[in-house]
């Protein structure tokens, strides 16, 4: 049986396929989809190494350390 978080994950990369669809279809410049297409591809890895446990919170990557 497949866990919700599974679920969820899957339901969004679904999503995230119709929205790259959608990009393709909208009449635009081919430079600012491919631009499109590659930050929404970008934040979806990012997200997927968070959901996964293989990075942190990329708030803590902008956020310096507190000094000792």
């Amino acid at each position: 049986m497949l866990s919700p978080a599974i679920i969820s994950i899957i339901v969004a990369l679904v999503i995230v396929g119709l929205v790259l669809y959608l990009i393709d279809i909208i009449p635009m410049d081919g430079t600012i989809k491919q631009i499109i297409r590659v930050i929404v591809i970008i934040a979806v890895v990012v997200w997927l190494l968070q959901s996964f446990g293989f990075i942190g919170s990329v708030h803590s990557l902008f956020v310096p350390a507190h000094p000792v």
